[in-house]
């Protein structure tokens, strides 16, 4: 089915809305569209995010009033997700109609045929699209229609996929709201660490936190905000570019009204002095973080960290004083009626919300209503998260009064069941794998492989070249993909035929060579049969499939899959991997968390990779997963700093777990 295409017009403003409230907010402000989740399947679990009963009329709503609605069905789906997924889309496409929906899972794409979805397809940042020639491929094999590119991104890298942009293709770029330290689609934390994945939207942020490190405490991973504020001139200039993307799901309508006033003004007046200040202090008042550059000009790069910086999300308002009965703040800035205040971080004890009850004026005391069970010690900070002024009020007032007239309806329940691939009839010997960063001269037993880009490829053995599996990195920039494409180039002249890409896009990388034996690697995110079914049309022969998963989605996975099944059971797994590391923070030396689990940094090419002092091990589960199905077992294998030892844990990672 033909799907709908995107007029070339300025670049949108799409705003984030995570609530009734805020999306009625994006409409006051005069947003071109708005993105937003759902109960399920969603990338920002911790929204409050929308049924689709409620979202039919706000989406009408929208449509009367010219502005797009971007639905994210942008999660990770575990196998027993599809048919419920399926019919969440299908349900979507009867009712709600939403111009887009923005995917990170590649069973995404095989559902919206199924179910005859025409609207457009965007790929999430999740997806980690991040070089020129990954861009041909996505719309040629996938037909999908945007990519909304990472952050860590130049504005030169940025021109640079703008060129290589095929026609029918465009780009969305944030511009302003939460950085995360991890590279998108590839953190692994708070998955680690406590079963609540990122790439299922219910990431603990534990980048957040405290830690220690060379007698130092501090929060080495937690970022300011992007804004890109006055530089977004820079992108009018750039056709491909079609949507200006404020991020902040989770956050309340007067940052929705606040940022989405500022970008349009920057966007249409941004020459006019007057207009730029006012759009200045609109982003200085909405109540995020303190914001940086970041990346964005390449000849001055900001860092993200800076740990004399709070990075609470919010104003400052004040510092709880008093008395453990009668906390209070004097404000340091004037309160408002129904202002929402956050009370200390999200890793402490007391951390929770307070409502304003009354005006207070600067320097007036305000006490709190505390709801956490322990009170705030002396000095916690409070931040202002939302305000209601009357203005916006008003506004949101007059057009929830529209929304009452739109004559409310039923969704139909769905049938849907999705057409599962058939099992690969594919056999081969199960296999162990060891994964090296340097092969050396290491006596290889068994199969082995070794990542790229190596500094001396043309050192290796020409016998050894066939031999080898060669892993790609979890991430190519731009600046780095002539490289990684010329080291291809080499190991595939001197024979090299066993690779292990970890981006499904690194495929591109080997277009016109035959006769290779290419799988998916683990940090694909592959966690179901239908995105494995979306990995054959791209031209893979098998698939190493994430290692967040638990033990059922585990043995369920290979019943249909298409292609031969892998499997990380042993080894160092990062916690994530990181394109900038804070100076205070020294490369392989061991930090500690405030529960006393270590970690390290370690540098490959421009990307910074964390690991944990302990190993991901299942190794005894391999009789299992080989009656399962799985032919492939990776061991990978880091070298270890001096200083760090290595703790004896079970390792299981989330394999006892219902991954949430």
């Amino acid at each position: 089915m033909k799907r709908a295409t995107e007029p070339s017009l300025k670049p949108s403003i799409l705003a984030p809305v995570g609530n009734k409230a805020s999306f009625l907010a994006a409409m006051a402000a005069g947003a071109d569209a708005v993105y937003l989740g759902l109960k399920h399947f969603s990338a920002r679990m911790e929204a409050k995010n929308f049924s689709l009963e409620e979202l039919v009329s706000l989406a009408q709503m929208a449509r009367d009033k010219g502005i797009k609605v971007h639905v994210a069905l942008n999660s990770l789906l575990k196998p027993d997700d599809l048919d419920h997924a399926g019919r969440f889309l299908e349900q979507l496409k009867k009712r709600v109609k939403p111009e887009a929906i923005i995917i990170q899972d590649l069973s995404l794409v095989q559902l919206a045929g199924q179910t005859g979805y025409a609207g457009r397809l965007h790929l999430s940042t999740l997806a980690n699209v991040s070089f020129n020639a990954a861009l041909k491929l996505v719309r040629k094999k996938l037909d999908v229609d945007r990519i909304v590119i990472p952050r860590e991104l130049s504005i030169d890298e940025i021109k640079a996929l703008a060129l290589a942009c095929p026609k029918g293709l465009d780009l969305e770029v944030f511009i302003h709201g939460a950085l995360c330290y991890g590279i998108s689609g590839r953190c692994y934390w708070s998955s680690y660490l406590g079963g609540k994945s990122g790439l299922r939207g219910r990431c603990v942020q534990p980048c957040r936190r405290l830690y220690s490190h060379n007698k130092q405490t501090a929060k080495f991973f937690s970022c300011q905000d992007l804004s890109v504020d006055v530089l977004v001139k820079i992108l009018l200039s750039i056709p491909q570019v079609r949507a200006w993307k404020i991020e902040g799901r989770k956050k309340g309508p007067h940052y929705v009204f606040n940022t989405v006033q500022a970008y349009r003004m920057l966007r249409d007046q941004g020459s006019d002095p007057k207009m730029k200040k006012e759009a200045l202090q609109l982003l200085a008042g909405a109540l995020g973080r303190t914001g940086t550059h970041y990346n964005f000009l390449p000849q001055r790069p900001q860092s993200p960290v800076k740990v004399d910086v709070q990075t609470g999300s919010g104003l400052l308002v004040g510092n709880v004083k008093g008395t453990r009965e009668k906390p209070f703040i004097v404000a340091r800035e004037e309160l408002l009626c129904g202002d929402t205040l956050r009370i200390g971080y999200e890793d402490e004890p007391w951390h929770g919300k307070s409502r304003v009850r009354r005006f207070i004026p600067k320097k007036g005391r305000l006490f709190l209503k505390i709801v956490s069970k322990k009170s705030p010690a002396t000095g916690t900070p409070v931040f202002l998260t939302d305000r209601r002024d009357k203005t916006l009020e008003n506004m949101l007032t007059a057009l929830e009064g529209e929304l009452d007239k739109i004559p409310k309806s039923q969704v139909d329940a769905s049938n849907f069941c999705a057409r599962l691939p058939q099992r690969s009839r594919k056999r081969s010997l199960a296999f162990e794998l060891k994964v090296y960063r340097k092969i050396g001269n290491k006596k290889l037993r068994g199969r082995t492989g070794t990542w790229l880009p190596i500094k001396n490829p043309a050192g290796i053995q020409r016998g050894l070249v066939s031999k080898l599996w060669w892993w790609l990195p979890p991430v190519i920039w731009p600046e780095a993909e002539t490289k990684i494409k010329g080291v291809v180039d080499f190991v595939l002249k001197k024979g090299g035929r066993n690779f292990v890409l970890n981006s499904p896009w690194q495929i591109a990388l080997f277009t016109g060579a035959k006769g290779l034996n290419l799988w998916a690697g683990p940090f694909c995110n592959i966690t179901n049969p239908l995105a494995v079914s979306s990995l054959v049309s791209l031209g893979f022969n098998g698939v190493i499939v994430s290692p967040e998963l638990g033990r059922e989605d585990y043995l369920l996975l290979p019943k249909h899959s298409p292609l031969p099944v892998g499997i990380v059971t042993a080894g160092n797994w990062p916690l994530c991997v990181s394109r900038t590391l804070v100076e205070n923070l020294k490369t392989k030396q061991p930090f500690t968390s405030p529960k006393g689990e270590q970690a390290w940094v370690r540098q490959y090419g421009s990307d910074y990779w964390m690991f944990p002092n302990w190993e991901l091990d299942i190794r005894a589960q391999q009789d299992l997963l080989m009656k399962a199905g799985y032919s492939l077992f990776v061991h990978l294998i880091e070298p270890l700093p001096r200083g760090v030892k290595m703790k004896k844990r079970p390792g299981l990672w989330n394999w006892n777990l219902n991954l949430l």
